[in-house]
This record gives C-alpha cells, sequence and structure tokens, in this order.
C-alpha cells in the first residue's frame, strides 16, 4: 500500500467524524452538560478525530524517515518542520495532541466548557490540516 493510500484512509476517518461533530455544534453548552450521551459522542468524535491526525503523522513520518517523535505533540510539529504542512499551522495545531491525551487519559478531569470550545472553534483546524495534507500528496504524486 502506498503512502498516499494509507493516509488517505485516515483522512477518509477524519472528514466522516469532523461531519458528525459539525451536526453536534447546534447544541448549546448546557445540552452537553446535561446530556451524557451527547457528551460522549462529542468526547469520543473529538478524540477519534484527533487520533487520526496523530496517525497520519505518524504513517509520513515512518513513509519518509524522519526524525521519530518523543511524544504526539512533537509527530505534528515534525510535519510543520519536514515542510508537509506550514510550520506556523504546525505550531498551532500540535496541542490537539496534549487535548486527546485529556479525552483518553484524565477523562475524569475533563473540563466540558474545553470540549465545547473545541467543538464550536476548532473543526476547521482538522480541516485545514486535511487540506495541507491533500497538497502535499497531490505535489508529490
Amino acid at each position: 500500500m502506498t503512502l498516499k493510500e494509507k493516509v488517505s484512509k485516515k483522512l477518509e476517518s477524519l472528514r466522516e467524524y469532523v461531519g458528525y461533530l459539525r451536526g453536534y455544534q447546534a447544541f448549546a453548552l448546557d445540552d452537553l452538560k446535561k446530556d451524557p450521551t451527547l457528551r460522549g459522542a462529542v468526547e469520543r468524535y473529538l478524540h477519534l478525530s484527533a487520533e487520526c491526525v496523530i496517525d497520519i503523522a505518524e504513517i509520513m513520518i515512518s513513509e519518509l524517515s524522519l526524525r521519530k517523535p518523543e511524544e504526539y505533540k512533537e509527530s505534528i510539529d515534525i510535519l510543520g518542520e519536514a515542510g508537509i504542512i506550514p510550520d506556523e499551522f504546525a505550531y498551532y495545531f500540535s496541542p490537539v495532541a496534549g487535548f486527546r491525551n485529556i479525552l483518553v487519559h484524565e477523562y475524569a478531569k475533563i473540563d466540558l466548557e474545553e470540549v465545547y470550545r473545541h467543538l464550536q472553534k476548532d473543526l476547521g483546524d482538522f480541516e485545514t490540516f486535511s487540506r495541507h495534507i491533500i497538497d502535499y500528496l497531490t505535489k508529490v504524486s
């Protein structure tokens, strides 16, 4: 399987998860606080979206023989250093890996206002990341 094929599968999943999240943007913060099913769905799709980003970064790092990251956040930074995504976007977007860690490991401490902020304001960043990856893959194909 080529790099483009491997990454394309992850990009498709990312698009799907962000699409689900877009559907939840109509809800208010109070809805998220009161409805555990809604909260669980939003948290899970944010988590899966972040996982896709990290997976894409790790696939590209491995396939292109880039330096190995010591932590997830660094994998996004490495894509910026390599010119795969703009360096300034990598710096701005890499904290998504830290938010992923909170969702996965510190779920008892999740701040619903932060979850809601990510839902309302940050979905476009996943789409921007996808566009940068697609642009890179198109350029090198």
